[in-house]
Order: C-alpha cells, then structure tokens, then sequence
C-alpha cells in the first residue's frame, strides 16, 4: 500500500469517526435548546484585529421604502449590529443597543441591520411590539453584511467618522457595563 493511500484510508477514516461521534440517534434525552435568558452571561469580546477596514458599501432599506447607503455615512462615529428576529442573543440585547443610542446620542449613529430573509414581515411587528425610542428598524434581506463582514450574529461593529472599524463583537455584549462604555468613549473621542 502507498504512502497516499494509507493517508487517504486515514483521512476517511478519522472523518467517518467524526462523523459518527457528532450523530446521537440512540440518544434518550431531547437535543437541549439554547435558553433566550437575560440571565446567560454575554459571549462577546471586543476583537481589534480587523481595525481600518471601510464599512461595507451596502445599501439597507427601511420598510416605509427610504435606503441607506453605509458607505455614505462619515462624520459620525457608527455602531452597527448585524441581529435577526430569530437570535436569541440579539433579541437579549436589542434594549441594550437602544438605551445606548439613547445616551449617545448626538456623539454615536446606532445602527441595526436585520438579517432576516423575510424582511419587514417579521421585522415590523418585533419593533411594535417593543417600542424602541432610538433603533430604526434597518433591513439587509440579502444579508450582504453578514457575508461582507463574515460574521455569526450578533456582530457589532464601531467604526470611526471616516467609516474605518475601530473594533468588534461577535456574540451578545452588556452594552450598559462600564468597561464597555469606556471603551466606547475612548474609541470616539468622548470624555466620561
């Protein structure tokens, strides 16, 4: 038997392995659900790695028809937050985005880009029902940010008045703690 196809009897091998050691058929307990608890601690981390890059030049459109171009905005520092109606850490922190857009507001652009392929017909009616003073009820039905931005939901973004990323989240985050407020005031310039 050759060197390659040793490594190739291998390989199939440790995948069919793999395989089968993620398959739980015989398994007598249902598949646990991921809880949508307040009370779950925030998966997200601050990530610099990717800072400088332009936001995406992606268009956003607004149920009552307006369109937002991204790669337009500048002179104001933008917070972007790629969620769905459907993420349970999203939704989590939802209320946390617009009590931030609240007290910054004036200094920082919040901005929530929904990833759900159904659009307004399920963007809508969560935003009704939740009433938000801040949150504008943006729409990415293409997911184009997600792709642009390769990231699971949520992902947030802090980018600069010229449109460079400062920094990122992938995960929920308590956007109310301080340490994550001083890092946003220490990113835009603001005094505490």
């Amino acid at each position: 038997m050759s060197a390659f196809s040793r490594s190739s009897s291998l390989t199939l091998a440790l995948v069919l392995l793999a395989g089968l050691g993620g398959c739980d058929r015989d398994s007598a307990e249902p598949a646990q659900e991921t809880p949508a608890t307040p009370s779950a601690a925030p998966s997200g981390e601050i990530d610099r790695s990717q800072a400088g890059q332009l936001m995406p030049a992606v268009n956003l459109a607004h149920p009552d028809g307006r369109t937002l171009n991204l790669g337009a905005l500048q002179g104001k520092p933008v917070l972007l937050n790629l969620w769905a109606t459907w993420c349970a850490p999203c939704v989590k922190e939802m209320p946390l985005l617009d009590d931030l857009a609240s007290d910054y507001d004036g200094d920082l652009r919040v901005l929530v880009a929904s990833q759900d392929l159904q659009g307004a017909e399920v963007v809508e009616p969560f935003f009704a029902e939740r009433n938000f003073a801040y949150l504008e009820p943006w729409l990415d039905t293409e997911t184009a940010l997600s792709f642009a931005l390769s990231g699971n939901l949520p992902t947030t973004v802090l980018y600069d008045a010229g449109g460079r990323e400062i920094w990122r989240v992938t995960g929920d985050l308590d956007w109310a703690d301080p340490e994550v407020r001083a890092a946003i005031d220490d990113a835009i310039g603001r005094e505490n």
